[in-house]
């Protein structure tokens, strides 16, 4: 059984940071494209980063320079590091892990940037 748990979500400020951790079980987490991925209230869901391995990462034009994805295959834990959060940042925060075979996705956690 597959299993992608965020954590790490939440209230914050503008300006502020938060760091969101994704738990992986049930894959062999390493021979997997791990992403995040978000969803505002009326949007579509959309990329926010993916990483395959330290140094191949990808990410949205609106989060460059602010988020850093990462991952730890001993912990089979993704994480996305979240810098100068804005409003327009605020979404509910969803996990993937996708291979050539399989697409699995996390239940989803909130993020909302707020005075």
């Amino acid at each position: 059984q597959v299993q992608l748990v965020e954590s790490g979500g939440g209230l914050v400020q503008p300006g502020g940071s938060l760091r969101l951790s994704c738990a992986a079980s049930g894959i062999i987490f390493s021979r997997y494209v791990m992403g995040w991925y978000r969803q505002a209230p009326g949007n579509q869901r959309e990329l926010v980063a993916t990483i395959i391995s330290g140094r191949n990462t990808n990410y949205a034009d609106s989060v460059k320079g602010r988020f850093t994805i990462s991952r730890d295959n001993a912990k089979n834990t993704v994480y996305l590091q979240m810098n100068s959060l804005q409003p327009e940042d605020t979404a509910v925060y969803y996990c993937n892990a996708r291979s050539t075979v399989h697409n699995y996705w996390g239940q989803g956690i909130q993020v909302t940037v707020s005075s």
